[in-house]
């Protein structure tokens, strides 16, 4: 299995900035517990997501020698692709793809139609520069906002990016939407037709929600899991009051209940769940 990190998530929603060194030495411990990917921050504008702006800076301050999880970074546009790609040390960058028109305006500020081009430019971008291209499907189990929705639209979708020569491919579920049912038709439908390609679930929860959604996904084929210490974080452009992420010791305890390794540093991983009491003080 394959455990994605997102310290990036977990902080890009907080109003108070989060000082440099703070996330650095956040993200510096999180990168000793053995994650896969850790993504650590974006190169989107300011003014959009002011929390994130120090990306560089803490990128700057990360000790990659003796570690061995990747880094993945968000983009939003082919200008902040091109700035995350003048860093060898970033492996994935991130688009967030929607399926719901309205969200993506909101999120990106370009349509779904205009997404995919950018979509096709930023691909273009990554094999130039040996990266790899993850795409987040957002919205990809509903929506609020009365846009159309079905699980074909999510496979048209997912063909559609698939045959730009993407290879990873998370199904993102923004607003908590999400259920056991919806979940599993999802996965078990396109995990076998896109065998090629790399499915992942960045799945939103509620306290009560998150076992029957791990259980759906897992018991579907899922192998990719994004996770968030305590389940901190959510989209800033989604709504008014964030449906958390799924928080990382949530997963690792259904592991080991159902005796899977997840070949992580637990010492390590109790010293980052204490400091995210510093990172994340008032939440």
């Amino acid at each position: 299995m394959k455990i994605v990190e997102c310290p990036r998530d977990a902080m890009q929603g907080i109003a108070d900035f989060i000082p440099t060194a703070t996330k650095a030495a956040y993200i510096n411990q999180l990168l000793k517990v053995g994650f896969d990917t850790i993504d650590f921050g974006s190169f989107v504008s300011p003014k959009a997501i002011p929390q994130l702006r120090d990306t560089a800076e803490v990128l700057a301050n990360l000790n990659l020698s003796t570690t061995s999880s990747k880094l993945l970074a968000i983009v939003a546009n082919s200008r902040g692709a091109e700035n995350a790609c003048l860093f060898p040390e970033i492996t994935y960058l991130g688009f967030p793809f929607s399926i719901s028109d309205t969200f993506q305006q909101r999120n990106t500020n370009s349509s779904i139609i205009e997404s995919l081009k950018r979509v096709e430019e930023i691909q273009s971008l990554c094999v130039k520069n040996r990266k790899q291209l993850v795409i987040y499907i957002s919205m990809a189990f509903g929506n609020p906002y009365g846009d159309d929705w079905s699980a074909d639209v999510v496979v048209n979708w997912t063909k559609k990016i698939s045959q730009l020569g993407v290879k990873t491919i998370a199904l993102a579920d923004t607003t908590g939407v999400s259920n056991s049912e919806n979940i599993n038709y999802l996965f078990s439908n396109i995990i076998p037709e896109f065998n090629n390609v790399e499915i992942g679930a960045h799945l939103h929860t509620t306290p009560n929600t998150w076992k029957e959604k791990i259980d759906a996904a897992y018991n579907s084929g899922c192998r990719r899991f994004d996770v968030a210490v305590k389940g901190f974080g959510g989209c800033p452009m989604a709504s008014d009051k964030l449906t958390g992420n799924m928080p990382t010791e949530n997963l690792m305890h259904w592991l080991t209940e159902k005796n899977i390794n997840s070949f992580l540093n637990i010492q390590e991983f109790n010293v980052a769940y204490k400091m995210s009491a510093d990172v994340f003080p008032n939440h």
